[in-house]
């Protein structure tokens, strides 16, 4: 059977981003952190990869040394289902602080509460409070 991971790429920011998604979601589950070594290209000890648990799917974060032109866009998101009005609610007001609301929590017919935003590393996450 074919397994499917999803490769975060940040740009110094990585450490940052998997200590606030842990703060987030409980299950949000960071394996051993690797760290640059003498003679690769990121800075001696900085962040370099992790794996990620987070509610039965695999994530690798990592930070690139090298600055790029693009980031994380809104056209892929982590989409997540939360079981209870708090939770979502505590989960847009974190990941929304410094970030951009793009749709706010609100029904909108299709779920009791849902929310669009970008974090602020860039990431897009969808907020849903199935009906």
């Amino acid at each position: 059977m074919s397994k499917v991971k999803t490769h975060m790429m940040f740009q110094g920011e990585a450490e940052n981003a998997v200590k606030l998604y842990a703060s987030v979601f409980s299950d949000f589950q960071i394996g051993e952190i690797e760290r640059y070594a003498e003679g690769e290209p990121g800075p001696v000890g900085a962040f370099k990869t992790a794996p990620v648990s987070f509610a039965g799917h695999e994530l690798i974060i990592f930070d690139s040394p090298p600055m790029h032109d693009f980031t994380f866009t809104p056209s892929i998101s982590l989409c997540v289902d939360l079981e209870t009005p708090e939770e979502i609610e505590a989960a847009f007001a974190k990941l929304s602080e410094g970030g951009e609301v793009m749709m706010p929590l609100d029904d909108y017919g299709f779920s009791q509460r849902f929310g669009w935003l970008a974090d602020r590393y860039g990431v897009s996450w969808q907020l849903n409070l199935p009906a």
